[in-house]
């Protein structure tokens, strides 16, 4: 692994996500905040394996990159954290059901796709290059069918450069914990670690 590229996408991520937290306190009745950044080289069935305590199905919100170094972005939320998602960000309450609602969905999907920009738009901003996110896409199911998708869009199961960030929302006497996570192509690492810019 390459200590430059790990260092560059770190920055990225804590500056990028650290002021998301701070817009998203500011519009919501909760506090955000950037608990834990890490960069590593996993593959699929790490990757997996590592989210293997976690019982039960979750949902998550990721869309696909396009561009010269396309590239995958998803935040998982745990189930059981909907309910002070939603009133943190909303101000109220859905009520809890079996699977999630459209309207839970759609609530998902922008809170997603907020935070997913972020980190999107900065590495766009480091590498001076458009990226095209596709819509964002709303799932459920089981650690393994979410992580599955995040990397269905570079068609190969083989380790990548992946960026994990812990984001908490503290609301009501309760901490929310969600993940955020990337998957970078060996592609965009180059480029970021060719980058004239300092990080």
């Amino acid at each position: 692994m390459d200590a430059k590229a790990s260092r560059i996408l770190e920055s990225i991520a804590l500056l990028s996500l650290e002021k998301c937290a701070v817009k998203l306190s500011r519009i919501s009745a909760g506090k955000w905040s950037v608990s834990d950044v890490r960069v590593s080289t996993r593959s699929m069935e790490e990757t997996i394996k590592d989210h293997a305590s976690e019982r039960g199905p979750g949902a998550a919100v990721y869309f696909e990159i396009a561009g010269e170094h396309p590239f995958t972005a998803m935040i998982v939320f745990r189930p059981e954290d909907i309910d002070t998602i939603s009133r943190g960000f909303l101000g109220f309450s859905f009520s809890k059901l079996p699977s999630l609602s459209q309207a839970q969905e759609l609530l998902l999907s922008e809170l997603g796709n907020i935070i997913l920009n972020s980190i999107v738009s900065s590495l766009s901003n480091a590498l001076k290059r458009a990226f095209l996110p596709s819509a964002p896409k709303c799932v459920q199911g089981e650690p393994r069918f979410l992580l599955e998708a995040l990397w269905t869009s570079l068609g190969s199961e083989k380790p990548h450069r992946l960026v994990t960030v812990a984001l908490d929302l503290d609301f009501d006497k309760s901490v929310t914990r969600s993940e955020v996570l990337v998957l970078i192509p060996e592609s965009m690492e180059k480029a970021l670690t060719g980058a004239s810019e300092p990080y």
